[in-house]
């Protein structure tokens, strides 16, 4: 699938890991405070959108969406809307989880909007991967420490994880009790988790 990186304006630390996930083919759109990452992550952007109130507009060549400062979406949601509108499939959001919380739900709502409109959607940061679940099955390598899985709508049916050190089967989670936090992968295992009704957050753990 044709992937869209996303890049965002909150901090990272691990660039080498970033700059692991993305490849040469990706089309990377960086979303105003997103250009601090433009020296440290070694891809050049395809697009810049922004109103430029947190970070000068660069003026590099590059194709660039100027914003009005007061609009209905974020810099960021702009930017995912506009990769959606390009066509892309798949999309990876980095620096998009950092000190202010309502920006990093609001953000984390992305992925909601992305399944909406039926694209594959993942968050990843220094210290994990996030991604929904719905009626496809999702896994979890060994290779994280923890993962939790955290319902979205009031109640997820039909909950059953494998694989793993707290195991389900057939279970219901509710939004108002996290008992999905902190779960681990049997060593030498992958975990595997599905739901039937339903969406959930799977949120994988460095």
């Amino acid at each position: 699938m044709k992937r869209c990186i996303i890049i965002g304006g909150a901090p990272i630390n691990n660039y080498d890991y970033i700059n692991s996930q993305i490849q040469e083919e990706d089309f990377l759109i960086y979303c105003d405070s997103g250009l601090i990452h433009l020296n440290k992550i070694k891809h050049r952007p395809n697009l810049i959108v922004g109103d430029f109130d947190s970070h000068v507009n660069p003026n590099i060549d590059v194709e660039t969406i100027i914003l009005p400062t007061e609009k209905d979406d974020t810099d960021t949601v702009f930017g995912v809307k506009e990769g959606i509108k390009r066509g892309y499939e798949e999309f990876i959001l980095v620096g998009v989880l950092g000190n202010r919380f309502d920006h990093s739900l609001g953000n984390l709502s992305i992925l909601l909007l992305l399944d909406k409109e039926e694209k594959c959607g993942k968050i990843i940061d220094d210290y994990s991967v996030i991604e929904i679940v719905k009626n496809t099955p999702k896994y979890v390598e060994n290779t994280f420490s923890y993962f939790s899985l955290l319902s979205v709508t009031p109640i997820i049916i039909g909950v059953t994880i494998e694989n793993a050190k707290y195991g389900l089967n057939g279970a219901e989670i509710t939004n108002y009790f996290p008992i999905g936090v902190s779960n681990e992968v049997l060593e030498g295992k992958c975990a595997k988790v599905t739901i039937e009704e339903g969406i959930a957050l799977l949120i994988k753990v460095f």
